[in-house]
């Protein structure tokens, strides 16, 4: 099926857009999530991926296996531009006078404050890694994607997908925060706020810094 499918998506079929959508929603939305930390923001992402997917399907290759290292290639692409937005619109936000904040206490209903101190620890060690050393660890750690996809869809040589995730664990390790030992996350990542993806029973900061569950065979293609 997804020979056709990468055909059908190169063509601009818009029957063939839902399908991938609903095959890969989950995938990108696990991504989305552990690079911003963000549900809202997470959602989001997913609606600007699949719009900017479809704005580029003509550069789908004609041949090819699974569609998913291409997609979470853009995905990569679309966070960074909206956490660079993001940046801008609270710069600009600084500038205007405080007129006092509406505390906001969804979060402390549903994280403990160890678990969101843990979580900000580890975002905080991925912030300081290099911006290439970020993409190879969100697309072979938390996605993954063999180091042949993650090359792929970076457009880079697979001996540089192995050097930068090298690094990029060294420097955790270094950090203190640790990066996990297998690179086989998939799509277990807790799901919108509609309740599309069930909770896998972990708590959130281990979500976003453990490999996510491998799905069934016959799930998430």
């Amino acid at each position: 099926m997804e020979p056709s499918l990468r055909a059908r998506v190169r063509d601009g079929d818009p029957d063939a857009f839902g399908e991938l959508f609903d095959g890969y929603t989950r995938a990108v939305y696990s991504l989305a999530y552990r690079l911003t930390g963000n549900r809202t923001e997470a959602e989001e992402i997913v609606s600007l991926t699949f719009l900017e997917a479809w704005r580029l399907h003509d550069r789908v290759e004609p041949h090819g296996e699974s569609l998913r290292p291409w997609l979470l290639g853009i995905t990569v692409n679309v966070v960074r531009n909206f956490t660079r937005a993001a940046r801008r619109h609270q710069a600009a936000m600084a500038r205007v006078p405080d007129l006092g904040v509406v505390p906001d206490f969804a979060d402390e209903v549903v994280t403990r404050l160890d678990d969101a101190a843990r979580l900000d620890a580890v975002r905080a060690a991925f912030g300081r890694l290099r911006t290439d050393d970020q993409d190879v660890v969100a697309l072979c750690v938390w996605s993954g994607l063999d180091y042949e996809s993650a090359a792929a869809a970076l457009g880079i040589p697979v001996g540089t997908v192995r050097s930068r995730l090298s690094r990029a664990r060294r420097k955790l390790r270094e950090a203190g925060a640790g990066t996990p030992s297998r690179e086989h996350p998939a799509s277990g990542e807790p799901g919108a706020r509609s309740g599309q993806f069930p909770d896998d029973g972990r708590s959130r900061a281990d979500r976003w810094t453990q490999p996510a569950r491998r799905p069934a065979r016959g799930g998430t293609r």
